[in-house]
């Protein structure tokens, strides 16, 4: 049978639609073509069931790759901290990302107590050093347990976890690999763009940020992390945990008394100083300088000014010659430890559309 000319441009425009169709899911993830709704939901993970909240972006279409954020509440949130924010769900809707926000275990038994995220040391107690001869006495812990009231979830000293006082996250589950089942669970739900998954949060969940970034189990998972107010505790020094790049843009308060960054190009820990708190942090210069180094970026000297448009934070960075947004970004505002949402999201977002692949 002979095709008319309309019915032959009919077939072909359908074939080129299939065509960019298996195009845009091979991109993506299994879940292109289905399209579930913004609302909260739960999943099973290690005999556990865990919370989230989706946010699916009004122009998501179910055969186009979207990119994903997850994002990790602090310490005593839940997956409202940061989905209630207006800036964060405009900011995320007119540029088309999907936003997951699980929450942390504290709520539920036998840890009665404040939701958390783990991440290397939290758990244990532990610093990074085997020996710390820099601080006469020191037991080599995450805080000086003298002073610090003992924070200890049931589940860390049952599981004897806890080496000391000075644990203060949960011991239920493996955050870690949960971060990643989430993320695939995302991913069997909606259609994701595999490249573009990126991971940011808030004080505890900033900290874990951090661990999803360094951790070889996770790192393979994000593109780039945004810890915001949050830094790995003392002498956890570790860079990306995966061959290649992942971007890190790290928000902090200059004033800020419970994750003090420390004075600039020092790589000095740093101390908690709230109440009677005195937990030990690696300080933003050290940070992000062995992350810089890790992306063969000059650390020989001074992080140097970067204007990234926001006259709230002073930008830095060791990655200045980058072509646009360097990839190991250090922000610090005159605040103290509070997200600053108005702002600093929009700051996450422009560096994770600018480090998008």
């Amino acid at each position: 049978m002979k095709l008319s000319t309309v019915s032959r441009n009919g077939l072909l425009g359908l074939l080129a639609s299939v065509s960019l169709i298996t195009s845009a899911q091979a991109a993506g993830s299994p879940g292109c073509g289905s399209n579930p709704r913004s609302g909260t939901y739960t999943m099973q993970h290690s005999g556990l069931t865990r919370t989230f909240r989706l946010f699916v972006p009004t122009g998501y279409d179910k055969n186009i790759p979207s990119p994903l954020i997850a994002i990790f509440h602090g310490w005593g949130g839940d997956e409202n901290e940061f989905l209630n924010n207006s800036t964060v769900t405009t900011e995320a809707n007119a540029r088309g990302y999907i936003l997951v926000a699980p929450r942390g275990i504290g709520s539920g038994s036998p840890d009665y107590s404040n939701n958390s995220w783990s991440f290397s040391g939290s758990d244990t107690g532990l610093d990074g050093d085997d020996v710390n001869t820099a601080v006469p006495g020191d037991t080599n812990a995450i805080c000086d347990a003298s002073k610090t009231p003992d924070y200890r979830y049931p589940s860390c000293i049952g599981s004897v976890v806890a080496k000391n006082t000075c644990s203060w996250t949960q011991c239920q589950d493996d955050d870690v690999d949960f971060a990643v089942a989430l993320v695939n669970e995302i991913k069997a739900r909606l259609c994701v763009d595999d490249s573009n998954v990126f991971a940011a949060g808030g004080s505890n969940g900033g900290m874990f940020a951090w661990e999803l970034g360094q951790n070889p189990n996770s790192a393979s998972t994000f593109n780039a992390i945004a810890p915001l107010i949050g830094l790995p505790h003392r002498a956890y020094l570790a860079h990306q945990g995966k061959s290649g790049d992942m971007p890190v843009i790290v928000i902090t308060g200059l004033t800020d008394k419970v994750v003090p960054p420390g004075a600039w190009d020092n790589p000095s820990y740093t101390t908690t100083s709230n109440f009677s708190d005195r937990y030990y942090y690696t300080g933003a210069t050290a940070i992000t300088k062995s992350w810089a180094a890790a992306h063969s970026c000059d650390t020989s000297g001074k992080a140097a000014p970067f204007n990234d448009g926001y006259k709230q934070a002073d930008c830095r960075t060791y990655c200045s010659r980058d072509s646009g947004w360097p990839r190991v970004l250090d922000c610090r505002a005159k605040t103290g430890h509070v997200y600053n949402l108005s702002w600093s999201w929009k700051l996450i977002m422009d560096f994770f559309d600018a480090h998008s692949q």
